[in-house]
């Protein structure tokens, strides 16, 4: 973990977290799109599963969780008030970094994630573990919503063509030009018309870490990457990509890595703009 990193609390390496196992105040969970192919064949041990499309989504509303419903996954999780939340996961932290988002969204203060994800940890051959942990359930209050860190889909119209606006689309180059209407990995997951909101500046999420081993690139490189691309700090920021998971990596890279003062994510994403009646697209 660099030292020139800004927001040092909010990220700590892979022999932190193997330093800290046992103790009873870090709680450590992993954060799935898949867990079958992931936690099932073996966790950080003593990690709890989050599974994305069941635990951080309302499950009748397409919504991320409601503050009673965040309390009660923390609550039956073992996490406390005064619990070190570390989250981890599959495809280079993306669903962990949206669980952060999220958690950040409800105005939770002690959340880390751990720097180069499951990836990371599975390379550096670590103790894995295939047992569920059970804790005792624990008493957990969220203070949100915090509005400055979440953006909707009428706000995010009004910001097109606004010189003091960005939006950044942290999707791949084929995604962002409408070639394809969702990755491979995805294919349910499409939308009604391919192409990006009109003015976006295509940075993929992916260019924000090294490919070796899914850690964060240093501070100097994230910030050339997005201020050669206009991405400045006097901007009011918006990210977005297909679902809100990818443009939650890039929201947590602006906000706490760089120290960007007005970074929003757009959670709704391309599933919800590229299917929209009257909404504008770029090819």
């Amino acid at each position: 973990m660099s030292e020139s990193r800004l927001h040092p609390k909010v990220l700590v390496s892979t022999q932190w977290v193997s330093e800290h196992l046992h103790d009873p105040k870090v709680r450590v969970t992993e954060v799935d799109y898949d867990p079958a192919a992931n936690y099932s064949q073996g966790h950080v041990p003593g990690a709890v599963l989050f599974d994305w499309k069941k635990d951080m989504n309302d499950p009748l509303n397409r919504d991320i969780l409601s503050k009673e419903q965040l309390e009660n996954l923390l609550q039956r999780n073992g996490i406390s008030n005064d619990s070190t939340l570390v989250l981890y996961g599959d495809f280079n932290n993306w669903f962990a970094a949206y669980a952060f988002w999220d958690l950040k969204y409800h105005k939770v203060d002690n959340v880390m994630l751990m720097d180069g994800g499951r990836k990371k940890w599975l390379l550096e051959d670590r103790l894995i573990s295939k047992d569920v942990p059970s804790y005792p359930r624990a008493q957990f209050s969220a203070a949100g919503p915090d509005t400055e860190v979440r953006v909707y889909r009428d706000e995010v119209k009004a910001a097109v063509g606004k010189p003091d606006k960005v939006l950044i689309d942290v999707r791949g180059p084929k995604e962002f030009t409408g070639e394809i209407t969702a990755p491979p990995e995805y294919p349910n997951e499409a939308a009604q018309r391919g192409g990006h909101i009109p003015g976006a500046k295509n940075i993929p999420w992916g260019m924000a870490v090294n490919d070796a081993d899914g850690t964060f690139k240093p501070r100097e490189e994230l910030e050339a990457l997005y201020t050669s691309k206009g991405v400045t700090r006097d901007k009011g920021v918006i990210t977005y990509c297909r679902i809100g998971e990818r443009s939650s990596h890039s929201w947590f890279v602006l906000k706490y890595l760089l120290g960007y003062p007005d970074v929003k994510n757009y959670d709704g994403s391309w599933t919800e703009w590229g299917n929209s009646i009257r909404y504008p697209i770029e090819k």
